[in-house]
């Protein structure tokens, strides 16, 4: 995105401010959100992807990563490349965790390209230590309905994805973001707040991945990117892109600690 944050503009920065380095493969070129009008740009080829990643990997560099995150593809052959630089990934850094974040719609309706949720679905999902749908991509996926933060604790549980952290989930008046592992589950709910910039997803994927690589367990992860989050969205409402860089501050250390409830 040459202008704003969101996907890699937003996950890259956040990863950087925590102290990661942190490597962008563009799966889209945009000039700016969909949601300002139509944007100029183009959709990276998959085999582009995959030299990308070639050269990084002939260098020796790609042993050292510690974390791989995916989210929007912007079309549908992008997974089975992602899927192979994953593969790949896990086989030269065996610690690596892998958040995929399955972009493909909101409570609005689907918006990515016919075939990506699919090819999620098939090639990306099995390979992922966490997932990080929305209310609407859990749903969509497991052909469950969520209605609250028990019933997106069972269809996360259907995911086959050990770690699964669910954005946008009804709470009564509060809207719950919840972490689900085998043994345990967590909600941190937040006030609803309307018109929100876009790119708070792929912000908490990234914070999320961030602080689980740097060692935190889920329920901490799940309190500290909601926390996080939700400072940047105050620090941003009224705008019309998230005010990442002069909120910054934030991303490292939140003004709250938003607590993360243990869901029975």
């Amino acid at each position: 995105m040459v202008r704003g944050h969101v996907g890699n503009s937003a996950a890259r920065f956040a990863l950087q401010r925590l102290g990661l380095d942190a490597w962008a493969l563009p799966t889209v070129l945009l000039s700016h959100h969909p949601g300002h009008g139509r944007p100029a740009g183009r959709t990276t080829p998959a085999d582009e992807l995959s030299l990308l990643f070639d050269s990084l990997a002939q260098r020796g560099w790609a042993g050292a990563v510690q974390g791989a995150l995916t989210g929007y593809l912007g079309a549908a052959e992008q997974a089975g490349a992602a899927a192979s630089i994953i593969s790949r990934l896990k086989a030269l850094s065996p610690g690596a965790l892998y958040l995929c974040d399955p972009v493909f719609g909101d409570d609005a309706g689907a918006y990515a390209r016919p075939g990506v949720a699919e090819a999620i679905a098939r090639d990306l999902l099995p390979l992922a230590d966490i997932a990080a749908p929305n209310r609407f991509e859990l749903s969509s996926l497991t052909s469950q309905r969520i209605d609250g933060p028990s019933d997106a604790v069972r269809a996360a549980r259907l995911l086959g994805v050990r770690e699964v952290v669910v954005t946008s989930v009804p709470d009564g008046a509060r809207i719950a973001n919840v972490c689900v592992t085998a043994a345990d589950a967590w909600c941190c709910s937040v006030r609803r707040e309307d018109h929100v910039p876009h790119g708070t997803g792929d912000l908490l994927s990234a914070l999320y991945l961030a602080l689980r690589v740097q060692g935190l367990p889920a329920a901490d992860a799940l309190s500290g990117s909601v926390s996080r989050v939700q400072a940047v969205i105050g620090a941003s409402l009224g705008r019309d892109e998230l005010h990442l860089v002069a909120a910054q501050a934030l991303l490292v250390s939140p003004p709250s600690a938003l607590p993360a409830a243990r869901i029975s």
